[in-house]
């Protein structure tokens, strides 16, 4: 690459870091004149790169919206973070249906990378391990996920197709609050308008979205995230369990976060020179699938804790108390 050549490309990377760029400061890291500056600016704008001229005493060069995406520009560490980042979606399944796409985007940057970047990169993803295994969820479309992020920022109804866990389909208005990432899947929160209530919907589940005409206004209270873990803990499932846990609210969620269980003030008769500041009965509420994992959770709180309901987690947990005493028993 000729010198002239490279120095244009150079003032195509100062351009893409944003901002207003004056001619003398350009000329400056390129080393030359305000005269070569403008000359490599023109040299740019034959290549449809939209570079905009800004008049005034704090004037200069700036890039402007176009209609083609102008060469992007990557130091070493951009493109590394890049990568990684590519890598670490797919292993956590934050992708969207067109898997395809991180491989291509990958290889495209790969491709341009210098033989030494590319070598210490290799060697990075050969030596590095995962504690999880690879995410095997249903990835959302590009653009359903576009189109509900957009319906977020402008505070515009959506209406979607979805298909629940029982295989029916339905058309919903959705005001929609905010899309949240958790533990591999995509989901979107907001008030369902055809019963009024706040819904989480899995996106992989939604086949199309539309925006509406409208708008709606977001309303108080916890943000996105909070609501989508709230609606785990209390969504329907095959048993309801109910517990009085004595401990800080530290060390109960430490064992039984926001997504598995809610909690709240419990108040049965303080004892004398209860400290309950620090510590205080909680009631602990969770809807779940299987109680077997349960027993261990609260062997591993080891707090004082109360079974109010089901019979069955109460019988477990004596099964699991009786066959830990067995085994500390034998020499």
């Amino acid at each position: 690459m000729s010198r002239p050549t490279g120095r244009v490309l150079t003032l195509l990377e100062l351009l893409q870091s944003g901002g207003i760029r004056t001619v003398a400061e350009l000329a400056d890291r390129l080393g030359v004149e305000g005269r070569t500056v403008r000359r490599y600016v023109d040299q740019l704008i034959d290549l449809d790169v939209p570079v905009e001229s800004v008049r005034g005493r704090y004037g200069g060069y700036r890039l402007a919206p176009g209609y083609r995406l102008p060469p992007l520009m990557l130091s070493d560490d951009e493109a590394l973070a890049v990568l990684l980042g590519l890598v670490a979606g797919r292993r956590a399944g934050l992708m969207t249906t067109q898997h395809t796409a991180s491989e291509t985007a990958s290889a495209k940057i790969r491709r341009v990378l210098p033989k030494h970047i590319a070598r210490r990169l290799d060697t990075l993803l050969e030596s590095l391990a995962f504690t999880d295994q690879p995410g095997e969820f249903a990835a959302p479309d590009a653009g359903v996920l576009l189109t509900i992020a957009d319906a977020v920022r402008h505070r515009r109804p959506v209406s979607i197709r979805y298909t629940d866990r029982d295989g029916r389909l339905s058309e919903r208005t959705l005001h929609a609050y905010g899309i949240v990432a958790h533990s591999g899947r995509w989901y979107v929160t907001g008030n369902d308008a055809r019963i009024g209530e706040d819904r989480t919907f899995r996106l992989d589940r939604i086949a199309d979205a539309r925006a509406l005409p409208g708008s709606f206004d977001a309303p108080e209270g916890p943000g996105p995230a909070q609501r989508v873990l709230s609606g785990f803990a209390t969504a329907e499932y095959q048993h309801e369990v109910t517990l009085r846990i004595h401990g800080t609210v530290e060390q109960i969620r430490a064992h039984l976060p926001a997504s598995v269980a809610s909690l709240e003030e419990h108040e049965p008769a303080a004892s004398a020179g209860e400290d309950r500041a620090s510590e205080r009965w909680l009631r602990v509420e969770l809807r779940v699938e299987r109680l077997d994992w349960l027993p261990p959770i609260l062997a591993a709180l080891n707090r004082p804790f109360v079974i109010e309901r089901p019979d069955e987690l109460r019988d477990r947990v004596i099964a699991l108390a009786d066959h830990l005493a067995s085994h500390a028993r034998q020499a």
